[in-house]
């Protein structure tokens, strides 16, 4: 059915409000085929804090919770804090079933988590 089609995975960077902070929004599901993407943003944001927006990711599959690993990995080894923002029931669930969950700092609102990284 047409309707039932999926808008496009795109991942729009942007500054954050304060001063050392970059956001990531994603906006569609996050697949394998969408992972390359967000990791190739992920690796070209240099900011000490780096608040990745899921406000607008219906689902994820296994490959784009294998690239959230990797970014943990490598903000973690470069000393830089990594949020999750914006998580759905869905996209909640799947990070906690698969123990990933305690790994991110999570905020309901980009605001909350600029607030929190300071």
């Amino acid at each position: 059915m047409r309707g039932m089609a999926l808008d496009p995975f795109r991942v729009i960077p942007q500054p954050g409000n304060r001063e050392g902070q970059y956001i990531l929004i994603l906006k569609g599901a996050f697949t394998s085929s969408a992972s390359p993407a967000f990791n190739e943003a992920v690796t070209g944001v240099a900011a000490p804090r780096l608040i990745v927006d899921l406000t607008e990711v219906p689902m994820m599959d296994s490959v784009a919770i294998g690239a959230l690993v990797r970014a943990f990995v490598t903000c973690h080894k470069s000393g830089r804090k990594l949020a999750l923002v914006g998580m759905n029931h869905r996209v909640d669930n799947v990070l906690r079933l698969t123990g990933i969950a305690p790994l991110f700092d999570t905020y309901a609102t980009v605001a909350e988590a600029e607030q929190a990284l300071g």
